[in-house]
């Protein structure tokens, strides 16, 4: 549930386009992972100051992301959401309402090469919790969850979850409704729905749209947007809506753009649902020893807090862990030379609402700074730079080469390509904590 381009955390917590998008998180912070002086040309502004699309193929490779494939479809699309109404009538929507809604709706041709960017650099974990976790963000959300005090108060009694995580994604999502896209719903998810590689789920996305605007819990107006279809401050898509959303005010509308209880509500309904542990949270910093086996560093991995200190791993604060049966696993999002955390699964549970590591953490964080807690103890390894695409692609050729990798060399860090970097790294004897760095690279090239 975000605003932007698909560029989550694209070298250290690989997420798919289509893991982005399942739980009603389209593409976190475009923008901000795109390097300064790397970004390319963009076209000139259409008219109304919206950047036309490119008229290129894009960047997946796909045969329905071909220019000619999306000329096409856009020629088909007016067709294609006419052929939608029988499914549009068995959800319940009336066909007047049918043919109100869909009236004038133009594809929105932009949108594919978002869905298909692939920038050339990424910022790092830390620059990422830099740029999300700052004094006014904090700032601002202290100030919400005092004005909506009595809303978070009834929201924590009904559903148990804890307020300032609610208030973390609310930060985060839209920097507290200052950033929540402006782009029509409709017009998105019908786009998607008629025109390149996600057709199947964005026509589901599209009808429940419409059945939002049906039953009238929202008006079109409203409902602005990710390119993908999230919408309001904590970022719903139409499917997550209709699972997820409450009225909590017990008006009759579940509104969840312009009211805040419904909002407050809704965000806490979705987390309970996704099994949030009541009391609990989300996670611990711990320092890792030296000469520590990072092939343990894996989400599969679980293992009780007790295990984990057997094996040295401590809280960074020094405090005592307050439940050591609590089973975690160990994250190291900066391999060796970062700090560690171990995950509880109130990680999990922030992960279904936004599948990338990196953002959990900063949500998790940032509302143990709405709470009062302090920075990270650890510091960053500032020093280490992010690789380009093009380095990624050449690190994927050499550990393809030297029999490590068997995928197919794409710049895109998933868990085959990590593993084949950790199997690597023991190989010459480095800690196979799977970081990609300039120095990892060098010494596959020989150097």
């Amino acid at each position: 549930m975000a605003n932007a381009t698909m560029i989550a955390v694209a070298l250290l917590f690989p997420v798919s386009a289509e893991a982005q998008t399942q739980n009603g998180l389209s593409n976190l912070f475009g923008g901000i992972f795109s390097g300064s002086g790397a970004a390319p040309s963009q076209p000139a502004p259409a008219p109304g100051g919206a950047l036309p699309w490119s008229g290129e193929d894009g960047a997946s490779g796909h045969p329905l992301m071909t220019a000619a494939a999306i000329r096409e479809a856009a020629g088909n699309f007016d067709n294609c959401v006419a052929g939608m109404w029988p499914d549009a009538a068995r959800r319940g929507i009336t066909q007047e309402n049918f043919q109100r809604f869909t009236a004038g709706l133009t594809p929105d041709l932009r949108i594919m090469d978002l869905m298909d960017s692939q920038p050339e650099f990424s910022k790092s974990i830390w620059d990422y919790l830099d740029i999300l976790v700052n004094d006014n963000r904090l700032a601002r959300g202290k100030e919400i969850l005092a004005q909506y005090k009595a809303q978070f108060d009834a929201t924590e009694k009904a559903y148990g979850v804890d307020r300032y995580i609610i208030a973390a994604i609310w930060g985060i999502e839209s920097n507290y409704s200052t950033q929540m896209g402006d782009r029509s719903v409709l017009q998105s998810t019908a786009t998607l729905a008629c025109i390149g590689r996600r057709q199947g789920y964005f026509k589901d996305e599209f009808l429940s749209a419409l059945e939002i605007l049906n039953r009238g819990d929202l008006r079109p107006e409203q409902m602005r947007g990710s390119w993908a279809g999230a919408f309001g401050p904590t970022q719903f898509m139409p499917t997550a809506f209709k699972r997820f959303a409450v009225d909590g005010d017990g008006d009759g509308r579940r509104d969840v753009v312009d009211n805040p209880t419904d909002l407050i509500a809704s965000t806490a309904n979705n987390l309970k649902k996704d099994g949030w542990q009541s009391g609990q949270t989300w996670g611990f910093e711990v320092v890792v020893p030296e000469g520590f086996n990072y092939m343990l560093a894996d989400r599969a991995k679980m293992m009780s807090i007790a295990q984990w200190e057997k094996l040295g791993l401590k809280r960074a604060t020094g405090q005592p862990f307050p439940h050591p049966a609590e089973k975690a696993y160990l994250l190291a999002p900066a391999g060796a030379q970062g700090p560690g955390f171990l995950m509880l699964q109130n990680f999990r549970v922030i992960m279904k609402y936004n599948p990338a590591e990196a953002y959990a953490l900063a949500i998790g964080h940032f509302a143990d700074r709405l709470r009062g807690g302090q920075p990270f103890v650890q510091p960053w390894p500032r020093q280490e730079r992010e690789l380009s695409k093009s380095e990624r692609l050449e690190l994927q050729q050499l550990l393809a080469q030297r029999g490590f990798y068997k995928g197919t060399p794409d710049g895109q860090f998933g868990g085959q390509t990590r593993d084949a970097l950790r199997n690597f790294q023991v190989s010459i004897g480095l800690p196979a904590d799977g970081f990609a760095t300039s120095d990892v690279l060098d010494r596959l090239r020989g150097r």
